[in-house]
């Protein structure tokens, strides 16, 4: 059976991109690292933590193989990720290189200050902020909460997006009629 291209002619499981945003909190800064699908515009892994720590990245891309039916050789456009006090080599960028040659992944980095090529995290971020607020939450565990929520509850499972072929879908529709040959409806 042949897989059906997504947006730009990218397969499901060939192209991801991910990034890292904080949310503010009464206790800190509170961290979330996501991997997002370029063909469904899924958030097939995430990871949050209340420190910039190397292994956020890491963690995400992990979750992100582990749901996301990923291709050989798939992928990976990131930022050069800056240093935030985590000392020389442990970039979240440096350190998930190891991880992206573990899983079979390739790593495409993008230029210092140039937001475009990871525009779609970019876009997420947005969208989250837009949807769940900017306020500062009480605690680390208030805006984990929030930020499981949208990602599972509402982003991937219900969020309708238009895709040029299918029309209107959430994220998990949209791979599902990719991976399985669905018709569209008339």
């Amino acid at each position: 059976m042949a897989v059906r291209r997504g947006r730009g002619g990218v397969k499901p499981g060939t192209q991801l991109v991910g990034d890292i945003m904080f949310l503010s909190t009464i206790e800190g800064w509170w961290y979330l690292a996501t991997v997002v699908d370029l063909a469904t515009r899924e958030v097939l892994g995430y990871a949050m933590t209340d420190r910039h720590r190397a292994w956020l990245v890491t963690d995400a891309l992990r979750m992100g193989a582990d749901r996301g039916g990923l291709q050989p050789g798939c992928i990976m456009h990131t930022d050069r990720g800056c240093d935030d006090g985590l000392g020389p080599g442990t970039t979240p960028a440096a350190n998930s290189a190891g991880t992206i040659r573990e899983l079979n992944l390739r790593q495409s980095m993008g230029r210092t200050g140039i937001f475009c090529d990871i525009a779609t995290a970019e876009s997420f971020f947005g969208l989250l902020k837009a949807e769940i607020g900017t306020t500062v939450r009480e605690s680390h565990k208030a805006a984990h909460a929030d930020v499981f929520r949208f990602i599972e509850v509402e982003y991937n499972r219900t969020r309708l997006r238009r895709h040029p072929e299918f029309g209107y879908l959430t994220p998990l529709e949209t791979r599902a009629g990719l991976q399985y040959e669905f018709i569209p409806a008339a």
